[in-house]
């Protein structure tokens, strides 16, 4: 069933029945006044005979002793039957519209329904200057008078209601156009097409719809752009690699001795990048592709640190000394511990890779305020210039004299932007400086320290 029928059918119904339950009070109501009107109009008639029979003169009586007189003579409206009698029960005068039978015996006054013949009759009784005087109309025109005004009332309520579910059915349609432009606009869009929907004079109710939808694009057009990149990345950096440890086999099984020897061991070194800028790839594909790093751990800034460098350590380099300031809190850090280890891991690695023979990476912690503690790195490379610094975290950049993959440092900023960090670099003249700033843990919240 259409979204239009439904809500037509709902609200239709609604209408049906109000208007149904307003009509049949209003046509009880003017069936009861209109009743009402005609027993006043009998009362009214027999007051007004009662008056005029004063003033007329004697009439000349039939052999039977009643008198016929006109609805004019007896001031009476046409349609209403009227009889005088005495209080004896003698009937003295009665108009042409009134039957032949007596309309009621001489003991009942007031308003009464009596059948005379197959006729049936409303009646009122009226006793005044010593005689009875009853008017009455039948109460088949009755009704037939009651049902030509119900048809008249109803009519006009019918035709409301029935122009009402058209009205209804009309604006429902026109309200529910904008989702029709909507449709039409997703129908004729291509299957890969993530360009935003642009639709005009939307309500206020579609807008957040619109939007939403735009946003779901703006995410696919990301993760399309983010596979893209993988992919380009992928085979751009893996293809050196691969050829280098291809070219390297091929001397190892065309020669021997040394020779053969040097080329499995090149060949081998060349497996080891290529597993580290493979291991790099992904880890940056699943920071970007909000991939879930929570296990549920927490680690505190200190135990993060020692994690890091024990990473950082298994490969041949300078080493790392750990400053830590005795404010900084035993707080767990509000990331995954996989992420903070990863970002703190990469910085101390490029450090190691650019720092001088014979000296030591430094990193140290600092309690910011109460919720944010500082992690800064600090090698003893040579300074880089600063319109170099904005460069640092771009994919595969690398300075003149660097090695790796050049995904470190694109790694920790992805990590920044999704844990709500912040990343700072500095290029002093004994070496450059990062920092690392995370935040703790809300208080209040379970810690659960990860070994």
């Amino acid at each position: 069933m259409s979204l239009r029928l439904r809500l037509t059918l709902t609200l239709g119904s609604a209408f049906v029945l109000l208007w149904t339950v307003a009509a049949t009070w209003m046509l009880f109501d003017v069936r009861n006044q209109l009743m009402l009107s005609l027993d006043q109009r009998l009362a009214a008639s027999a007051q007004m005979v009662a008056g005029l029979l004063v003033q007329l003169p004697q009439p000349q009586l039939r052999s039977d002793g009643i008198t016929l007189l006109s609805a004019e003579q007896l001031g009476i409206e046409n349609g209403l039957a009227c009889q005088v009698s005495s209080l004896r029960g003698e009937v003295l005068a009665r108009s042409h519209a009134a039957p032949d039978n007596v309309l009621l015996d001489a003991q009942r006054t007031g308003f009464h329904d009596q059948l005379i013949g197959d006729t049936a009759w409303r009646s009122f009784t009226l006793i005044q200057n010593g005689m009875r005087i009853t008017t009455a109309d039948r109460l088949d025109e009755r009704a037939t008078l009651k049902r030509s005004v119900l048809l008249a009332a109803a009519l006009p309520v019918f035709v409301a209601l029935l122009g009402s579910l058209i009205v209804l059915w009309i604006g429902i349609g026109n309200g529910l156009l904008p989702l029709r432009q909507i449709r039409m606009a997703l129908a004729q869009r291509s299957a890969d097409s993530v360009e935003p929907l642009h639709i005009e004079r939307l309500p206020r109710e579609l807008k957040p719809l619109v939007e939403t939808q735009n946003q779901l694009f703006a995410r696919i057009a990301q993760t399309l752009e983010r596979e893209r990149r993988l992919t380009d990345d992928a085979a751009h950096e893996l293809r050196s690699p691969l050829t280098a440890i291809k070219t390297h086999l091929q001397v190892a099984a065309m020669t021997e001795g040394d020779v053969a020897k040097n080329a499995l061991a090149q060949a081998e070194i060349g497996t080891d990048r290529l597993h580290r800028t493979l291991e790099q790839l992904l880890m940056l594909a699943r920071v970007e592709g909000r991939v879930s790093f929570d296990d549920g751990l927490r680690c505190t800034a200190i135990k993060v640190a020692q994690l890091a460098i024990a990473d950082a350590c298994q490969q041949a380099g300078p080493c790392i000394e750990l400053h830590a300031a005795a404010n900084v809190s035993r707080r767990t850090l509000a990331m995954p511990p996989a992420l903070a280890i990863a970002a703190l891991r990469n910085l101390l690695d490029n450090a190691r890779r650019h720092t001088r023979d014979g000296t030591a990476v430094r990193l140290a912690l600092e309690q910011l305020g109460e919720n944010k503690v500082r992690f800064t790195v600090h090698d003893q490379g040579a300074g880089i210039p600063i319109e170099l610094v904005e460069r640092f975290t771009e994919r595969f950049w690398r300075s003149s004299e660097g090695e790796g993959s050049g995904l470190g440092l694109s790694i920790v900023k992805a990590i920044a932007d999704r844990c709500g960090c912040e990343l700072r670099f500095m290029s002093h003249d004994d070496g450059m400086q990062v920092e690392f700033v995370a935040g703790f843990q809300p208080a209040g919240q379970p810690e659960d320290v990860g070994q």
